[in-house]
């Protein structure tokens, strides 16, 4: 008989999550899958999983799962209390559930996005080849109700046998290294250098689409909008109000917006942790940074 995990609650948003569905945009599909992808990586490395299987996503904790079997779990992510049946368990280790356990996240005390992956992988049906939710595709599985029973795979790698994978605390103010836009001439010139220089406050208006960021206005030099143009994860796009907007894993696969600037790849799991009303800056990376970060970066792919 197949596991199955029945979620008691979903807190205040959960979805199943894996890599995403990279490639697709050409017909506009979006790449979406975990917004932190390192946590979704650890969490499956913990367990014994392939690092791109399914897992959960649940911001701020709040989320309530009982299984049907023995099962091995791992909690990233943003850090919340974790309780298996009457007992405590701690974040980024393997926790084992017994039949009839129910796991309990907390609300998590900073960052915003928790990531559960269970042995075996979250064995919903692959759509487009990825079992992510994409929130503005509408692909995917939708997202977690209470009463939701979501099978489990079979385990197709060994133990990893590693008790304990520690993380450097969240930053309380994170620094998002960020490259020049392709649209930077549409803005005076001291404009990205605001950008880099201010602080800005992420607003009520987050979600997995993106941050609405509140901060010195950002200027334009030129009038009216651009035709749509293709847009990336991490485009900081700047609409006529002049208050940036960060991408995220749901983002649109084009914009009508100047992008002024773009976060690095691998800056994103920061950003996706970003809560409403924590401040996020910029700093620019060009030059002899940047050109040594893409030749580590084409070392490190071969």
């Amino acid at each position: 008989m197949t596991a199955k995990i029945e979620v008691v609650r979903p807190g205040v948003f959960a979805t199943v999550q894996d890599l995403g569905r990279p490639g697709l945009a050409a017909i506009g599909v979006g790449r979406s899958g975990a917004a932190d992808r390192g946590s979704l990586r650890l969490a499956n490395r913990l367990v014994g999983n392939p690092e791109g299987d399914a897992a959960l996503e649940c911001v701020l904790g709040g989320l309530v799962l009982r299984f049907s079997a023995p099962a091995t779990v791992a909690v990233t992510g943003a850090p919340c209390p974790i309780t298996v049946g009457a007992r405590a368990a701690g974040p980024g280790s393997p926790i084992s559930v017994g039949l009839g356990d129910e796991l309990v996240l907390g609300t998590a005390s900073r960052g915003l996005r928790c990531y559960v992956a269970v042995r075996g992988g979250i064995d919903v049906p692959p759509v487009l080849g990825a079992r992510a939710t994409d929130t503005l595709g509408k692909l995917g599985p939708p997202a977690l109700s209470a009463g939701t029973t979501l099978p489990v795979g079979r385990p197709v790698l060994a133990h990893p046998g590693v008790d304990l994978a520690p993380r450097a605390p969240l930053a309380d103010v994170p620094v998002l290294r960020v490259t020049p836009g392709p649209r930077v001439p549409w803005f005076v010139p001291e404009a990205l250098s605001t950008l880099v220089s201010s602080g800005y406050a992420a607003t009520a208006d987050v979600d997995r689409v993106g941050v609405r960021l509140d901060g010195p206005v950002l200027s334009r030099a030129r009038d009216g909008e651009l035709p749509p143009e293709a847009a990336v994860p991490g485009a900081v796009q700047v609409p006529p109000s002049g208050q940036p907007i960060l991408f995220l894993a749901d983002h649109p696969v084009t914009g009508g917006y100047p992008v002024i600037a773009v976060v690095e790849e691998a800056d994103l799991d920061l950003a996706a942790q970003v809560r409403p009303g924590q401040r996020v800056r910029f700093r620019l990376v060009r030059g002899r940074e940047q050109a040594n970060r893409e030749r580590t970066s084409r070392v490190l792919r071969r």
